[in-house]
C-alpha cells in the first residue's frame, strides 16, 4: 500500500493491522471431508490475500497420491468423518454430491491452491509412517519437502496455525 493513503477496510471492515498475515494449516486427518475442508480454508484465505502454507502429514497425504493410469484417485477412497451428516461412506461418493450441488470438488480446490500459489509442505516423517515416499505424489502440485521443524519456522508469529 502506498505509504500517503489512509489503510482502508476489508470487507469485514478489519484494517490491515487487524488480519492475521499468514495461515498455516497442518492437515494431519486421513478423512476426505477434513482434507477437502482444508482445502476450502486454504482457498478462501488466499483470495483474500492471506499466504498460506498447507503441510500434508500422515493419513492426510493419501489425498495427494498419485493416481496410477486407469485407477481412480486414491482420495476418492478416503473415508468420511463420522458425524459429518454427508451424503456417502467414502470421499469419491461424497465428492460426486458436493459437485451436483455446485460445492466445489476436490480436485477443482486442489487446482484452484496451485494456482493461487498456496505453499503445499509434505512431512517426510508423515510419508514414511504411511509407507510412501515423494515419488507417490502427484506431480501436477509444487511441493516443499519439510518436517515439522520446517512446517513450524514458515509458520508467523502473528498469524494462524490450524490442525486439521
Amino acid at each position: 500500500m502506498p505509504p500517503n493513503q489512509p489503510d482502508q477496510p476489508d470487507q469485514l471492515g478489519r484494517s490491515r493491522q487487524d488480519k492475521i498475515d499468514k495461515l498455516s494449516i497442518a492437515v494431519y486427518s486421513g478423512e476426505f471431508d477434513k482434507v477437502h475442508y482444508a482445502l476450502v480454508m486454504a482457498a478462501g484465505a488466499a483470495a483474500t490475500n492471506t499466504p498460506v502454507t498447507l503441510f500434508f502429514t500422515m493419513g492426510a497425504c493419501r489425498g495427494l497420491e498419485k493416481t496410477p493410469e486407469g485407477m481412480e484417485p486414491s482420495w476418492r477412497a478416503m473415508p468420511v468423518s463420522q458425524g459429518g451428516h454427508l451424503d456417502g461412506d467414502t470421499g469419491g461418493e461424497v465428492d460426486d454430491g458436493f459437485a451436483a450441488k455446485g460445492v466445489a470438488t476436490f480436485e477443482e480446490l486442489v487446482q484452484s491452491c496451485v494456482a493461487m500459489g498456496i505453499r503445499f509442505m509434505v512431512c517426510e516423517m508423515g510419508l514414511r509412517a504411511m509407507g510412501m515416499t515423494r515419488e507417490d505424489l502427484r506431480d501436477d502440485v509444487p511441493y516443499e519437502d519439510g518436517g515439522v521443524v520446517t512446517f513450524l519456522a514458515d509458520t508467523s508469529p502473528t498469524g494462524t496455525t490450524l490442525f486439521i
